[in-house]
């Protein structure tokens, strides 16, 4: 079965959002294929869950001082801040022959496309269990941002995560997209959330240090955007059961994504919704 693959570079935050919108678009109309895209953000940007609410959770002044986008995406979820990072996004449909039939399987199928990927790089990760996302008791702390703890089949080494994932179907149509970080600066996460004390905010920080790693705290050496992307192209596919060919957006995604961009993406009645 063949796939198309996009890799679409470094884009900002409302371009982002808005292409993979356009992509679950075009192949919910039968358009397109089933896509893998690969991509990263700039600027740097935190990316609101659909449900989450923005300014109660998040800093919205202090990431316009950094010059940090703020989105929100189409998926749920928790923030998440892009910088250094591996982005990707799947688009396929609900009754692919391959896609398992519940969304927690559907999760581990993509992930072990990650995971092999990951692999090539020297990077010995897992699946978090499913009990992960709901081990949490009542006195452990909790924050808004994403990487605070594994959910669903999500990909870490040794108990911290690695890679986020979040999916949406709409229209009998899977977008499920994530981050692979390649570095991880808890503060600066810390530092971007809605936090009542300085106090407060280096505790989540060091919250966030123990159960979050980057690649390159793993494999010990710093691995580029470029390499983590090469690795994946090269072991997504196979992992999945799927060939994938080299492809770029249609005519009508870019004219798409360009109109979703405009009308919601950049747009504080869309991204600070709640």
């Amino acid at each position: 079965m063949k796939w198309r693959v996009i890799n679409s570079g470094l884009d900002s935050a409302a371009n982002n959002m808005a292409v993979d919108e356009a992509m679950l678009q075009a192949h919910a109309r039968g358009q397109t294929p089933p896509t893998l895209r690969l991509y990263g953000w700039k600027p740097a940007a935190v990316s609101l869950g659909y449900f989450q609410k923005a300014k109660a959770e998040v800093d919205i002044e202090e990431c316009r001082r950094q010059g940090i986008d703020v989105v929100r995406r189409l998926t749920g979820g928790r923030a998440v801040l892009h910088d250094a990072e591996l982005t990707y996004s799947v688009v396929v449909r609900e009754d692919h022959p391959l896609i398992p039939a519940t969304i927690t399987a559907s999760y581990r199928y993509f992930s072990e496309g990650l995971l092999a990927g990951l692999k090539r790089l020297g990077i010995d990760a897992s699946l978090s269990m499913p009990r992960a996302a709901y081990g949490r008791t009542k006195r452990q702390q909790a924050s808004a941002a994403c990487f605070d703890a594994p959910s669903h089949y999500e990909i870490t080494v040794q108990g911290r995560k690695l890679a986020g994932s979040a999916q949406v179907r709409k229209n009998g149509v899977i977008l499920q997209h994530g981050s692979i970080l390649l570095a991880f600066d808890p503060g600066r996460v810390a530092a971007l959330l809605n936090l009542p004390s300085p106090a407060m905010k280096e505790a989540v920080a060091a919250m966030l240090a123990k159960r979050a790693v980057s690649v390159t705290e793993i494999a010990g050496r710093e691995i580029t955007r470029d390499e983590a992307c090469q690795a994946m192209l090269a072991a997504f596919g196979p992992a999945l059961g799927v060939e994938l060919e080299p492809g770029r957006l249609s005519e009508q995604e870019v004219a798409a994504a360009a109109e979703l961009a405009a009308a919601r993406y950049s747009r504080d009645s869309w991204n600070l919704l709640r």
